[in-house]
């Protein structure tokens, strides 16, 4: 579990399922994301990501509302942890993205490597972490777009 001045950061419960499901069915959160996941699919992650390792939900300390996820995988790139998120749209632009994120990068083990990917098409993001001192390494082609690898100082 992290906090930071505005935010719990911690494993999925129960309670949270609802509020995770547009993050999977939401045209606008996963237009950079390969479009909205089939329903089987959904299904499926309803019933897994319920305290499944390194995927948090991001709460906001004052109302207790759920503003999205942030999934922490070590390994995930070559070796390299990944840290990737999402925020339900209503919770755009409140920096609600970059004060979890910095709290996971700031958490990040001595010596490991923190890595975020996403697509070049998207500036929010990209801005976001550049923003946090993330640096673009390595371009690609994943799902059949154009991807950048950020590397965390």
């Amino acid at each position: 579990m992290l906090t930071t001045r505005r935010l719990l950061l911690r494993p999925v419960e129960p309670d949270d399922v609802p509020a995770h499901r547009p993050l999977w069915t939401d045209p606008e959160v996963r237009r950079h994301l390969g479009g909205p996941v089939p329903p089987d699919t959904v299904r499926v992650r309803e019933q897994g990501c319920v305290g499944a390792p390194g995927l948090l939900t991001i709460v906001d300390k004052e109302d207790g509302a759920v503003l999205g996820s942030v999934l922490v995988e070590p390994g995930a790139r070559a070796g390299r942890t990944e840290v990737s998120y999402q925020l339900l749209p209503e919770y755009w632009g409140h920096g609600y993205a970059h004060e979890a994120v910095a709290a996971v990068a700031g958490r990040a083990a001595e010596g490991e490597e923190l890595v975020a990917v996403t697509q070049a098409a998207n500036a929010r993001s990209r801005r976001l972490l550049e923003a946090l001192g993330a640096v673009p390494v390595e371009r690609f082609v994943e799902w059949g777009r154009p991807q950048i690898l950020y590397r965390f100082p």
